[in-house]
């Protein structure tokens, strides 16, 4: 049985930081492509940053330069690190894991919320 679950997620001040990390079973953990989504209240989930596996990370507009993706394959776990947080990344994010087109797999969500 897959199972995906973040954790890292909390309340920090605007400019602060956070690391978000998805821990990974059941899978082969290294062949997937991880990401990591977010969803605010009233809007639609978002992708924030992809990393392939052997492949080159990509962001959204929104979080570049900003947020770090990584992943560690010998501890099935991939990261996020938001530094410059601003009250509009507020949101549960999520993390996706993805072989092809069939397989996809779901955390469970963890909240981030950015205020003074």
């Amino acid at each position: 049985q897959v199972q995906l679950v973040e954790s890292g997620g909390g309340l920090v001040q605007p400019g602060g930081s956070l690391r978000l990390s998805c821990a990974a079973s059941g899978m082969v953990f290294s062949r997937y492509t991880m990401g990591w989504y977010r969803q605010a209240p009233g809007k639609q989930r978002e992708l924030v940053a992809n990393i392939p596996s052997g492949g080159t990370a990509t962001y959204s507009d929104s979080v570049k330069g900003r947020f770090t993706i990584s992943r560690d394959n010998a501890k099935n776990t991939v990261y996020l690190q938001m530094n410059n947080l601003k009250p509009e990344d507020t949101a549960v994010y999520y993390c996706k894991g993805r072989l092809g087109i069939l397989r996809e797999y779901w955390g469970q969500g963890t909240q981030v919320t950015v205020s003074s």
